[in-house]
């Protein structure tokens, strides 16, 4: 893999229009749209299934199945209850933060388009500073200019819209990623500038690819669930977001010690198969790719759970980025940790064996 940067100007350019489209939970098909549209050049076909992943297939014809994987979809939230002052209050979608969501300005997706609004908050003049209450779910709300629940019917909005924020895609002293939603679709754009790369060097694959980019991972990894049934893979290499441990109140005892600029986080957990992480690992140190280590509980909490208990046992490892501010609109990632990991899925793919099983018996 050549030393110089891997992201041209088309694949910005894709990045910038994806992240900046909104594809919240449930609601991902314009963004997998995108995506698809993208990865066309790369791949041989394309399957989706009923709540709207998106595969593309280099080999379909090939009987040894090789997932690599991002989901597509940003947290959100739901219109829950309008007041009859036309104020809405609202439930989550995924893992929202309510602490960040007073003064934002918001999208409320109607059939009639999007209707503007802002989480509102009392003034710091009329609250009590002795008894100040923090922002909290069931007293955070959002104002579209209305003065009567009338009023905000009228604008197509009712129980049930989805809402999302508008904050767009930029860069930060010149390699810092900046957006709303970089959890996880920087997992989709890497893996497909993964498919786009082995296009381009025209490298053959003795296996079927499956270049995965599953809905509602926020909600409990289902999309993921869903499509590893129709997939029925042997291998899956997952691609999530994890954090960035060097900002203030974070423990670095109990999240690790990651950062970026660093490198890839390789995982260690139980759903991560030791030796396909060995051979991740081994091919970083040979093609001198950078990377962290990150050690995990019980569970990951990304689709490599789904894919490794499925269909009676599926390898499956976890390639993290580093992320900033995770649930914010301003997660941030390093341009360096988003080429390496592209690089280290690339290089790994060309040192997996067709048909290797990973046993620890043979």
């Amino acid at each position: 893999m050549p030393t110089k940067s891997i992201l041209n100007k088309k694949s910005m350019a894709f990045l910038e229009a994806y992240l900046n489209n909104a594809a919240p939970t449930g609601y991902e098909w314009n963004g997998q749209k995108l995506w698809m549209n993208y990865l066309k050049p790369y791949v041989d076909e394309f399957i989706t299934d009923t709540y709207g992943t998106a595969v593309g297939i280099i080999n379909p014809k090939a009987k040894y199945k090789v997932v690599i994987e991002g989901h597509a979809d940003e947290i959100s939230w739901y219109v829950n209850y309008i007041s009859d002052e036309g104020l809405i209050y609202v439930i989550r979608n995924g893992g929202s933060d309510h602490q960040i969501a007073p003064s934002k300005i918001v999208n409320i997706h109607t059939k009639n388009g999007i209707v503007k609004g802002v989480f509102g908050w009392p003034a710091i003049h009329t609250r009590d500073k002795g008894k100040e209450e923090p922002p909290k779910p069931e007293n955070i709300f959002i104002d579209c200019g209305c003065k009567t629940k009338t009023d905000v019917e009228k604008l197509g909005v009712h129980v049930g819209c989805v809402i999302t924020y508008p904050d767009e895609f930029h860069i930060l002293n010149k390699n810092k990623f900046v957006c709303r939603a970089l959890d996880n679709r920087m997992g989709g754009f890497m893996i497909a500038e993964v498919a786009r790369l082995l296009h381009e060097n025209k490298k053959t694959l003795p296996f079927g690819l499956y270049v995965v980019n599953s809905v509602q991972e926020e909600i409990g990894l289902r999309g993921a669930e869903m499509i590893t049934q129709k997939i029925k893979p042997n291998v899956a290499i997952v691609t999530d977001v994890t954090h960035d441990t060097t900002t203030p109140m974070i423990e670095k005892k109990t999240q690790g010690d990651l950062a970026l600029g660093k490198g890839p986080v390789i995982a260690y957990a139980p759903a991560v198969q030791q030796k396909l992480r060995d051979l991740i690992t081994e091919t970083a140190d040979a093609h001198k790719i950078p990377f962290q280590r990150n050690a995990l509980s019980r569970a990951t909490g990304t689709d490599t759970d789904a894919f490794a208990y499925s269909n009676g046992g599926v390898a499956s490892s976890l390639i993290s980025l580093p992320l900033r501010y995770m649930h914010t609109t301003v997660e941030m990632v390093h341009r360096d940790d988003v080429e390496n990991v592209i690089k280290l899925i690339y290089e790994t793919l060309l040192n997996l064996k067709d048909g290797e099983t990973f046993s620890y018996f043979k």
